[in-house]
């Protein structure tokens, strides 16, 4: 083969290779309800900004509707189910309130509708919240994020927390916050576990080093707090459908 040929074979190639591209470029990518995001978790731990910017009560669409966060000054943990909005705060190392109750506010939260499901068996192997974080980013691979999710069934275990941070408190490093966090431990608990997931969020309504972030109410309505630590048992899991 003559080296113009060799050139051509090249050129041919290399037009093939730019139209293929373009093809899988132009695919279009699986999309989710729009969620909403108030203020940010980074302005609280470091900036000290504890009051309210949002008033959960001004969320006028209650259909679908899931949300979560802290309640203002870090006094509780908020928690939206399927419209129905929930406060948890600290009684005691051991006890805690739950009620439901709009008229709160936040100084960050993420929200949004989703009222039609994909369900999911969880498998076996997931048993934590970075398998379950892991799992849900494979499962998703080609959607548009962040979006809401959540779980329904059984844990065999869990730690969750509640913000209890003592009235003045100022607020300028992430020790500073969790001052007077109360964890509380579960066992085989029937939960329902609401979950946002996004790779662009850290700092904002993730954790630095998660893509995740995850509040646990029990079946009871007994328990609720921010989900640090799980292991599943019997679980499904419901993403939404795009």
């Amino acid at each position: 083969m003559n080296i113009k040929n060799i050139y051509l074979v090249l050129f041919i190639i290399g037009l093939i290779s730019c139209n293929s591209n373009t093809k899988k470029s132009n695919s279009p990518r699986k999309t989710y309800p729009d969620i909403q995001i108030v203020g940010a978790m980074k302005n609280v731990m470091w900036n000290g900004q504890l009051e309210g910017v949002i008033k959960l009560d001004t969320i006028k669409n209650k259909k679908g509707l899931y949300g979560l966060g802290p309640v203002s000054f870090l006094s509780g943990e908020l928690l939206i189910n399927d419209g129905k909005t929930y406060i948890s705060k600290v009684l005691s190392d051991s006890t805690m309130s739950v009620e439901k109750n709009n008229n709160i506010s936040a100084p960050f939260f993420v929200y949004g509708n989703v009222n039609e499901w994909l369900v999911n068996k969880l498998p076996k192997n997931i048993h934590t919240i970075k398998d379950l974080e892991f799992f849900i980013d494979q499962k998703t691979k080609e959607a548009q994020k962040p979006f809401a999710f959540k779980l329904i069934g059984k844990i065999t275990n869990a730690q969750i927390h509640i913000q209890n941070l003592p009235k003045g408190t100022k607020v300028s490093s992430p020790k500073q916050a969790h001052q007077g966090q109360t964890n509380y431990n579960l066992y085989n608990e029937d939960v329902e576990i609401i979950g946002f997931f996004s790779y662009e969020h850290k700092g904002v309504f993730t954790h630095h080093d998660s893509l995740i972030h995850l509040h646990l109410i029990t079946k009871d309505e007994q328990k609720m707090g921010h989900l640090d630590r799980v292991v599943f048992s019997d679980m499904k899991l419901y993403l939404p459908k795009s």
